[in-house]
């Protein structure tokens, strides 16, 4: 235990309990699939490896704003004020903002063979399927 909290275990981790966000990063498995398919035909391995990154940083970027938003005040029921939910939406939304570019830096960093198109396309259309996240419907 550090400073009074427990370890973090598969069974301390929060699940991301949002039927939006669970189904918007399927969609971006789907694409970040599609996209490597296509970038593999089109560049070769490089092509391929390099939109499976992309994808890649999207999605766990985007797994660690469902995470952060399934244990703020926001999601998990204990609203107590509206300061608290925006405090935890915007929490939620700084972690996804750092690990992109965090591990958008690395990847760039350190694949020298990466392709830029390729990485950054499936980056770019895995990153904007997350808004779609508002679109899907709550309910069945």
């Amino acid at each position: 235990m550090q400073c009074g909290r427990p370890a973090l275990t598969a069974a301390t981790m929060p699940a991301v309990h949002s039927k939006a966000i669970r189904t918007v990063l399927r969609w971006q498995l789907f694409a970040t699939a599609a996209c490597a398919a296509v970038a593999g035909l089109l560049a070769g391995p490089n092509g391929a490896l390099s939109a499976a990154l992309g994808g890649l940083v999207s999605y766990l970027a985007c797994l660690a704003y469902g995470m952060a938003a399934a244990s703020s005040q926001v999601t998990s029921g204990r609203l107590e004020d509206v300061g608290g939910a925006l405090l935890g939406a915007l929490k939620a939304w700084g972690i996804k903002i750092v690990l992109m570019f965090v591990l958008g830096g690395l990847v760039l960093a350190t694949y020298e063979n990466v392709v830029g198109v390729a990485f950054v396309g499936t980056f770019v259309l895995t990153a904007v399927l997350f808004s779609g996240a508002a679109l899907v419907r709550a309910d069945g």
